[in-house]
């Protein structure tokens, strides 16, 4: 017993320690989402249902079988089942039949049922790439933007290192007389200021990593956590292709299309089965019956009595439309007007694709210039930082102009780091829009 105690413990400690000590990778979010989401879930069950509906479809072209069988007893004038006769007397009969029935023809309403259920398979196989590949997306982003405030973060905490060395050296200054003790109030002030800035920082770095966590239903909080990588800025040369050409492999390889196209097939479909019950259906059937009574006066066996009591019955049924309240009419152009709001949305869907791709496509230009002037600007803020550092140690700036100066190069780091991950993530979706499957794109 107490062996097993310690193994249990040791069990739990180890996993509470791998949990604590898991960094998730992006990869690794991707694919857990995509396993654990409910609107994944939900995509997944809609396919299983348009399966079932292309098994059901498939049923409608066999025959159909059914039994029955039945017992009863009687009491006074009576019908005996075996001889059509009125009785008066009690007896027990039983009865039992086998029918088949087979549509032959129904207006081609059977084959467009499966032609539709085939469709809509389809279409709920697009619906779930899209899903896919939103929530893929939607997961990118949030990793990036904890990458992105732990980037901050650090920022926030390696210049208040330096703002410490500044404290340390100032300090030393004031107490040789070198620089008045306003400077080293100045400083402090600053450092304190910092100090704020690195707690709001953790903080968003908290909050960034919390929402991460509920995007992918974890609820253990306080131990998630991710691995930081560093993502660098990558040459690309998708930017530098014709819009045109990113439009037309958009609107080959994207799901929102894909999506509107099978919705106008399965419109037509629908159009062409309401029209197919202005057709006369023609079926076919069969069908065997038999009986037992037990008061037969000849008192023949049960199974003598099946034998000699069956009955077969075989033929076709026509079913001719002849009026019906205009239901069918009726029906018929409700599906017509369905189908042309169907090619609307798939022109709306083009529109809206083509949009969201100029506007994707320009999102990358502009993200990557404007990474492209942070880092000249922290160039020249980084350059102007280090003048006022060398003034400030020779006593020809204030403490009050050199605080100003490392908080622009402060801020010009933040810019960075901003316009970094904006452009890499804008990137990305520019890339998704292009056909880049979501598990081959590279961050």
């Amino acid at each position: 017993m107490k062996k097993s105690a310690i193994l249990f413990f040791f069990l739990i400690s180890a996993q509470v320690f791998y949990s604590q000590a898991k960094k998730w990778t992006l990869e690794e979010c991707v694919a857990y989402a995509l396993e654990n989401n409910i609107s994944v879930k939900q995509s997944e069950l809609d396919l299983e249902n348009a399966d079932v509906d292309k098994l059901q479809a498939i049923g409608n072209f066999l025959p159909t079988l059914n039994a029955n069988a039945s017992g009863s007893k009687s009491t006074g004038l009576s019908l005996d089942p075996t001889t059509n006769q009125l009785v008066n007397t009690t007896f027990g009969s039983a009865s039992g039949a086998v029918n088949a029935g087979l549509t032959l023809f129904d207006g081609l309403r059977n084959v467009r049922q499966l032609q539709r259920a085939k469709l809509s398979a389809l279409a709920a196989q697009y619906r779930l790439d899209k899903m896919k590949d939103d929530i893929a997306l939607t997961v990118a982003n949030s990793y990036l933007q904890v990458l992105l405030n732990k980037a901050n973060l650090e920022v926030a905490v390696s210049q208040n290192e330096v703002t410490q060395e500044q404290y340390q050296r100032t300090s030393d200054l004031v107490d040789a007389g070198s620089v008045p003790r306003g400077d080293l109030l100045e400083i402090q002030a600053t450092d304190a200021g910092e100090k704020q800035k690195i707690a709001v920082a953790e903080n968003m770095v908290r909050i960034s990593l919390i929402s991460l966590a509920q995007l992918l239903l974890i609820k253990d909080y306080s131990n998630f956590d991710i691995a930081y990588e560093e993502y660098m800025i990558v040459e690309d040369d998708l930017s530098k292709k014709d819009v045109s050409e990113i439009i037309a492999n958009a609107k080959e390889n994207r799901s929102e299309v894909k999506i509107a196209e099978e919705n106008v097939k399965l419109a037509e479909k629908d159009v062409q089965i309401a029209r197919g019950s202005y057709y006369p259906t023609i079926s076919a059937f069969f069908g065997y019956n038999t009986r037992y009574a037990d008061n037969d006066p000849l008192d023949r066996s049960f199974t003598e009595q099946l034998y000699l009591n069956d009955g077969i019955g075989y033929g076709l049924q026509v079913n001719v439309p002849i009026f019906n309240g205009f239901s069918v009419r009726s029906n018929v152009k409700r599906n017509k007007i369905n189908l042309r709001n169907s090619e609307y949305l798939l022109e709306q869907a083009e529109l809206d694709l083509e949009s969201n791709v100029y506007q994707a496509y320009v999102d990358v230009k502009g993200s990557r210039k404007a990474y492209d002037a942070a880092v000249v600007a922290l160039e020249s803020q980084e350059l102007a930082y280090q003048y006022a550092n060398d003034r400030y140690d020779v006593g020809l700036t204030t403490a009050f102009d050199f605080s100003q100066s490392k908080l622009r190069y402060d801020n010009a780091k933040i810019e960075v780091n901003r316009t970094k991950f904006e452009y890499i993530f804008k990137l990305k979706v520019l890339e998704l829009y292009f056909g880049v499957p979501v598990g081959e794109l590279k961050f």
